[in-house]
């Protein structure tokens, strides 16, 4: 009965003193890990690099096409005469009504530009050529050129050469169907013309 008269407070245990926390030393404000160098992102344009922006870019690079060219006078005279005769064909209803003498510079400059391809400028540009021979027995046939494979043409003069037999062929197409389009019948023979004569030069390139 002695346990029952023993006060309730010492028959508790008490609780375990919290062990004091302790506080952190040192520099707080250092910081452990090293600082990662800031990225910069800056947004570059590479697809204008190579691209002509100003006129003078543009003129610099014709003038650079004429100077890797190993033949510089051909190439212009073969740029000219295809561009003039397209030129000449759109621009004529400007200057005058003149139906034939409109068809008249058209045709003449169509066919210098045939002379010039088949005998000049494939012959010098890309060492081709061909014509039409006609044997003894009276029956023709076509002989194509070659100059010799060591000695390889200008990559230049290659290059501006076929991308001229190809490209000015499409325009005249483009411009056939224009006039038919039109219902310009009186100009659609100019062009029959001018198609035949540059398919003639694309199939004989093509198959020298």
């Amino acid at each position: 009965m002695s346990a029952a008269t023993q006060p309730l407070l010492d028959t508790i245990e008490p609780d375990e003193e919290p062990s004091p926390m302790q506080a952190p030393s040192g520099n707080i404000n250092a910081n452990t890990n090293a600082r990662q160098p800031q990225v910069v992102l800056t947004p570059t344009n590479h697809a204008t690099d190579g691209m002509a922006t100003t006129a003078g870019d543009a003129e610099s690079g014709l003038a650079g096409i004429f100077r890797q060219s190993a033949h510089p006078v051909v190439l212009f005279f073969l740029y000219l005469f295809r561009s003039a005769a397209i030129a000449v064909y759109i621009l004529c209803g400007f200057f005058t009504d003149n139906y034939v003498l409109s068809t008249v510079f058209v045709v003449l400059l169509l066919a210098v530009d045939f002379w010039n391809c088949r005998n000049v400028a494939g012959r010098r540009l890309v060492g081709l050529r061909y014509w039409n021979q006609v044997d003894e027995d009276g029956e023709s046939y076509w002989v194509f050129e070659s100059r010799d494979p060591s000695r390889p043409a200008n990559p230049i003069d290659a290059k501006m050469f076929w991308i001229a037999l190809y490209a000015f062929p499409a325009l005249w197409l483009a411009l056939f169907i224009v006039s038919l389009l039109k219902f310009n019948i009186s100009f659609v023979p100019i062009v029959v013309l001018a198609l035949v004569f540059n398919v003639t030069n694309v199939v004989g390139f093509t198959y020298a």
